[in-house]
């Protein structure tokens, strides 16, 4: 793992759900600071990253934020705090870490568990284009 950016956080998403993809867009839409890199969970980086940082992914298939050398976060604090990095009026998404995680990652769950049947599925991962490649690794 010693070839990750050591200065950029890394956003591990699923790779072939829609709303993910739409996740994704957005947050290197509002990522004016360029913090974000990311890696789609199915890549073999991706798989390396989880296997690296012990994580089951049978308890969380589809957000994971790593902080290479420092930290990860996954399901509802890995959400707000990547929402708390962003400029502007998303950083008053911090406001619901005052929420127990076993809330949070509640109602997380239920939009997880759901999210194929609410937005679709792709058959595989996105193709970024060339503008977006340097955001993935």
């Amino acid at each position: 793992m010693e070839n990750l950016p050591k200065d950029k956080k890394i956003i591990l998403f699923d790779g072939v759900c829609n709303l993910c993809d739409a996740t994704v867009q957005f947050i290197i839409k509002h990522d004016k600071k360029d913090i974000f890199r990311f890696v789609p969970i199915q890549s073999d980086l991706g798989q390396q990253i989880i296997q690296h940082i012990g994580i089951d992914t049978f308890k969380t298939d589809s957000i994971i934020l790593y902080e290479p050398g420092k930290a990860y976060y996954y399901k509802a604090q890995a959400a707000l705090k990547i929402a708390t990095a962003l400029r502007g009026i998303f950083k008053l998404m911090g406001i619901f870490n005052i929420l127990p995680n076993g809330l949070s990652n509640s109602v997380y769950d239920y939009v997880a568990k759901n999210r194929y049947k609410w937005y679709g599925k792709k058959d595989e991962c996105m193709i970024p284009t060339p503008q977006m490649r340097a955001k993935f690794l």
